[in-house]
């Protein structure tokens, strides 16, 4: 018998959720979605996270991946969130508004999860970093398939830019009204730059670009190893629900 958890993923335009089947890492409902509340305060996305929950009939434990670095559970970083998030006990929020039990971490390191567990980082020795480009750019690192919590990336200054996902990620792209092939050459300098740093065996991309790969993976150095993320968007989604498993 299957076991199924839910999984949230709380991101900077959309909160998704949907229940996982953690033997085979799929999706075993419809993904649902809502906007992520203008401010996203704890309230206003604590509020919409239990809607889904309540809308997804499950009532069993909650994984949730939240765009923030987490210090035992204390928000420390607010990517794409109000920042009255600040300093906030993001599992004792979550409990409070969904009323079961919740396990909290940051939103790329649950993509990280998903692709050591079941996807492109399966399997692979030493480093491979997970970026996930959205409304921010997020990062999870894996070491023999074990995750080092934590790392922003995206908040590294690069290319002229205080935060380098305020030029590279995908909203960037939306913003600037570049085409895929542009993006892609710009995120291969990036990703060049990532590489030059760090030295992984594999570069993961995850995010909604993922499903968009043959649009710009063209325009990539042809000496990055990189791969697009084996579950796309859901990645976080999958993750989060390991947490519970």
């Amino acid at each position: 018998m299957s076991l199924l958890r839910l999984g949230v993923d709380v991101g900077g335009s959309g909160i998704k959720c949907a229940l996982v089947d953690l033997e085979t890492g799929e999706l075993a409902s419809e993904r649902m979605r809502e906007p992520t509340p203008q401010p996203a305060t704890p309230g206003a996305v604590t509020a919409a996270t239990a809607e889904l929950v309540r809308r997804a009939g499950h009532d069993g434990p909650v994984g949730i991946g939240l765009p923030s670095v987490l210090n035992r559970g204390i928000v420390e970083t607010a990517s794409n969130i109000d920042d009255s998030w600040l300093g906030t006990d993001a599992p004792e929020a979550f409990v409070e508004a969904v009323g079961r039990p919740v396990a909290v971490i940051n939103d790329a390191d649950a993509a990280a999860l998903c692709e050591a567990r079941f996807g492109a980082a399966r399997g692979v020795s030493g480093l491979v970093i997970v970026l996930t480009f959205g409304s921010g750019i997020g990062s999870g690192f894996l070491f023999n398939g074990d995750l080092i919590p934590n790392t922003e990336l995206g908040a590294m200054q690069f290319g002229g830019h205080t935060r380098a996902e305020a030029g590279y990620s995908a909203q960037a792209r939306e913003r600037e009204g570049l085409t895929f092939e542009e993006w892609g050459a710009r995120a291969s300098r990036f990703l060049c730059h990532v590489r030059d740093v760090f030295r992984p065996e594999l570069t993961v991309v995850g995010g909604g670009v993922a499903r968009k790969w043959d649009r710009w993976s063209g325009s990539l150095d042809e000496s990055l190893r990189v791969v697009p993320a084996s579950r796309a968007n859901n990645a976080g989604i999958v993750g989060a629900a390991t947490l519970v498993a």
